[in-house]
């Protein structure tokens, strides 16, 4: 499926990723209508800083109204659904939130898309949904563990999108990231925490548990996953890995991060800032054979290359920020 000239309706276009996915689609040739949460500012996120600012629709809304989600899928052909709660640590004070949000609100665009004949649906999991790795890499059929209420809500979800594929025949297509990272990723995130508080000058920095393994992926390599599972016509009814084959330790992330900043730090153990024993998720390390396989995605940045990127953006964007608060 070529995506030129496609109308495209992106849910959580405000955000890190879908605010970078909303960018490609555009320089793709695609018509995007990007889907903000509705507040009395009408203010768009990271889409107020876009050059693409004036070459989209916005549609302000909220996902879990079903009347707004309705409304805005009509004459839709595809969706690309980011719109989530992603914040580890809230979903432990408020559960309801996210089962609201990234539960009813995958129900609400599922369904609008059925009754409005949508061609296909791009539903974002996340490598959370896998738990702590019983065996890696992690391929798409390694069972899924909740061990947050966010990690439960994205199986609760994922589980929704395949149902409506199976009982209805709904082209859903389920994306799962790993951890991605880079410019305007949220304060919450352990790359932007690391650097964000060596850049606001703290000597000492404040960090969680730094002995979990992640895979990390540059948000431009995210992107190009999303795009390359809309357009293959292999990936309806599947469950896609998008991810680097890869793994490095919170700890190995921190020193690679120093050295390319160039400034002495101490690190500091927060309490706050760590999991409850049973719900830290140990070791993600992802297989990419299958998005390889059922497309033409590559990665394109090593870790190196995209922190030094992620980096540059957070010097001249400082001011967006607030490195002394832990954002939970």
């Amino acid at each position: 499926m070529n995506l030129k000239n496609k109308k495209i309706l992106v849910t959580g276009s405000s955000g890190f990723i879908g605010s970078h996915l909303t960018e490609k689609l555009v320089e793709l040739g695609a018509g995007v209508k990007a889907f903000v949460k509705y507040n009395f500012q009408n203010e768009w996120g990271w889409l107020e800083y876009s050059e693409v600012k004036d070459e989209i629709e916005v549609y302000t809304g909220d996902i879990r109204d079903y009347d707004a989600v309705y409304d805005a899928t009509k004459g839709v052909d595809i969706i690309f659904h980011l719109a989530a709660l992603i914040g580890i640590p809230y979903s432990y004070i408020s559960p309801l939130a996210y089962i609201k949000t990234n539960v009813e609100g995958t129900y609400n665009i599922l369904q609008a898309a059925r009754q409005n004949e949508v061609e296909k649906v791009v539903v974002t999991s996340t490598s959370e949904t896998y738990g702590s790795a019983q065996y890696v890499p992690i391929d798409e059929k390694h069972p899924m563990v909740g061990q947050s209420p966010y990690s439960a809500s994205k199986i609760s979800a994922d589980q929704i999108a395949i149902s409506y594929h199976r009982s209805f025949e709904l082209p859903v297509v389920i994306a799962r990231p790993f951890n991605t990272y880079g410019p305007r990723q949220s304060a919450r995130a352990i790359i932007p925490t690391i650097i964000t508080q060596i850049l606001n000058g703290q000597k000492e920095i404040k960090l969680g548990n730094l002995s979990p393994t992640r895979d990390f992926n540059y948000v431009k390599d995210t992107v190009n996953g999303f795009i390359a599972l809309a357009e293959s016509e292999k990936t309806v009814g599947e469950i896609t890995n998008i991810c680097s084959n890869t793994e490095i330790s919170m700890q190995e992330i921190v020193d690679t991060i120093v050295r390319l900043i160039g400034k002495e730090v101490n690190i500091v153990k927060d309490k706050e800032r760590v999991r409850p024993d049973k719900s830290e998720v140990d070791r993600l390390y992802g297989d990419n054979s299958k998005i390889k396989r059922i497309t033409n995605w590559e990665s394109e940045y090593n870790l190196e290359a995209g922190l030094k990127e992620t980096i540059s953006w957070f010097e001249d964007n400082l001011e967006f920020y607030k490195p002394d608060i832990y954002n939970i």
